[in-house]
């Protein structure tokens, strides 16, 4: 898996969340990112982090912290290009910060079941994840041009290029964000009742 390279987005606002860095949410004792980052190391040969806030505190986990090329706060596909620009992978898995229960089988499904793709999607078997994808680093360059032409949308992006859905139907649970305090009490209960 050296060819692939794990970026975790963690550079929204996080306004359904109050405004907070979700990444430095408190989820059963420890912070989402640190969730995050248990699940996914392992599964890649490097880890970026995208962040705009707390880059020390992020920096501190001992993985390359990546701020957005542009200011503002532009949304996923600003984080997806910068990881891209940064990332020295032919590969990168997009992540968010806030799926604490992530597949640990994630990267090498989505490239096994990809074909001669360029991006890979999770699927749960009943919606699609677009910020938990295999992405081909050689679109860096068209994605540069979307954003500049105004494009924010993730899956308007992707359809200009070979995607696919990958099904994960098996655990539908892993792909639970949080959203609102509410998304973290709900997770935090079933983690507690099931484990």
């Amino acid at each position: 898996m050296d060819d692939i390279t794990v970026l975790i987005l963690a550079g929204g606002q996080g306004r359904r969340m109050g405004g907070v860095d979700k990444g430095w949410t408190d989820f059963v004792g420890r912070p989402l990112i640190v969730h995050v980052l248990s699940r996914v190391q392992g599964q890649a040969g490097s880890v970026l982090i995208n962040a705009n806030r707390s880059l020390d505190a992020y920096r501190e986990l001992g993985v390359r912290v990546v701020e957005d090329r542009e200011g503002g706060f532009q949304g996923p596909l600003m984080g997806i290009w910068s990881g891209l620009s940064a990332a020295s992978t032919p590969w990168v898995m997009v992540v968010p910060c806030d799926t604490p229960a992530l597949p640990t089988d994630l990267v090498v499904r989505l490239r096994d079941d990809m074909g001669d793709g360029d991006i890979a999607v999770a699927h749960d078997g009943e919606r699609a994840h677009p910020v938990v994808a295999l992405i081909r680093r050689s679109l860096v360059d068209d994605l540069g041009e979307a954003l500049v032409g105004g494009e924010r949308k993730i899956d308007r992006w992707y359809a200009r290029h070979a995607w696919c859905h990958v099904d994960f139907s098996d655990q539908p649970g892993a792909f639970a964000n949080l959203n609102s305090p509410e998304d973290k009490a709900a997770l935090a209960k079933r983690s507690l009742d099931t484990g």
